[in-house]
């Protein structure tokens, strides 16, 4: 009896694979990517940048610099938010500005009921770039740990000028150096593909709507449009809730980034652990019935073909582990262009299962967190819980 229940899983892990393989966009082939040769636009209209910063000391100068060493033509200005940092994180945005002139720190106000504090942040800064300069036409919302290629600027506004898009977002290339980062962070980016398919979020006649934000340029009149981040105020996945209203008004793109990248290290199972359970159940609309659905169906997926394998080898059953073994190949080499992105060799697409593990564990922690009352947490504030 039970050769055929595990034969009957490694069968439906498999059709299952076979449909995201074909049936799902073809987001595992990590190709949408901006142009690293473009033509120049005809105009290069004002952009402002806005950075909130809560405790970034390690990073915030790194990042300023990055783009106040932009090459783009147009006016560019810089705004950092500091939201009531404990450490240097002003002082040292303020350093990075002594090439151009081009940067403005503002400190934050404390934090109103109803907001996240990121969005708080981003209003204060977009409030004082509209006041300043009023004539910008796109905001770029990055992030206080995110390096910028020097060209980066240029390319997102060619994107969306030609494009006529109204946001453009780029999932920066992750910091990935230590074993835990290695095993785990190429794979987040893959579930990320999977859960939002890059290639549909750009067909403009697809419900699909996603974004990235550590990096996203969005039209000052579409932002506007939609009743500025005040609309989302309350939102802990904020770069997903800001596209899916954008794209009611317009067109958004997301792409994959190979040289801007974070510098934020996760150099700890914990470090990463805290970072995904903050948002995981968010994510499944704190819905025990899509917890529940997420579970079965990553572990079916996921974990079921190499524990197939296993069996099959132990009892001799040549159909369980045959189907094992294609399912684990299957994913194995959908997997392979992500890791590409993170020069990984390709051996370690067979550890893949071994990562859905561990972030089905994550996610199911999250639930519990969430029902603890401490769901959300992040620098030293909890944004909900039950």
């Amino acid at each position: 009896m039970l050769e055929y229940v595990v034969l009957a899983l490694t069968v439906i892990s498999f059709v299952s694979l076979l449909g995201l393989c074909f049936f799902r966009g073809g987001f595992w082939r990590a190709d949408q990517k901006l142009p690293q040769q473009i033509t120049d636009c005809d105009r290069c209209p004002m952009v402002t940048a806005v950075i909130p910063a809560r405790n970034e000391a390690a990073t915030i100068q790194s990042a300023v610099t990055s783009l106040v060493r932009q090459n783009y033509r147009g006016p560019f200005n810089i705004i950092v938010v500091d939201d009531c940092s404990v450490d240097d994180t002003a002082r040292l945005a303020r350093e990075a500005a002594t090439e151009r002139n081009i940067v403005t720190v503002i400190p934050g106000q404390p934090l109103p009921q109803g907001w996240t504090g990121k969005l708080w942040a981003l209003d204060q800064g977009l409030r004082h770039g509209s006041e300043r300069w009023p004539e910008t036409e796109y905001w770029l919302l990055t992030d206080a740990d995110i390096e910028h290629d020097p060209s980066v600027l240029k390319r997102l506004v060619a994107k969306a000028e030609f494009g006529e898009l109204d946001l453009v977002s780029l999932m920066v290339r992750l910091y990935c150096g230590s074993f835990w980062e290695r095993l785990l962070v190429p794979a987040f980016v893959f579930f990320f593909q999977k859960l939002y398919p890059f290639p549909l979020v750009n067909q403009p006649e697809r419900s699909e709507a996603a974004a990235a934000g550590g990096c996203m340029l969005v039209r000052r009149s579409a932002l506007a449009a939609i009743g500025g981040v005040a609309a989302i105020r309350d939102q802990l996945i904020d770069d997903c809730a800001l596209a899916a209203r954008i794209s009611q008004h317009g067109p958004v793109w997301l792409g994959l980034a190979s040289r801007t990248q974070s510098l934020r290290a996760y150099e700890e199972l914990a470090e990463i652990w805290a970072m995904v359970t903050r948002t995981a159940f968010t994510q499944l609309n704190h819905s025990r019935a899509l917890l529940v659905a997420t579970v079965i169906s990553m572990s079916l997926i996921y974990c079921v073909p190499p524990l197939a394998v296993a069996y099959g080898i132990a009892v001799g059953d040549v159909w369980s582990a045959g189907f094992g073994v294609a399912s684990w190949s299957l994913m194995t080499v959908m997997y392979w262009p992500t890791l590409k992105i993170y020069d990984l060799p390709r051996w370690r697409g067979f550890f893949l299962p071994v990562a859905a593990f561990l972030f089905v564990l994550m996610t199911v922690d999250s639930a519990w967190s969430h029902w603890k009352g401490k769901g959300g947490l992040w620098k030293g504030r909890s944004y909900g819980g039950v």
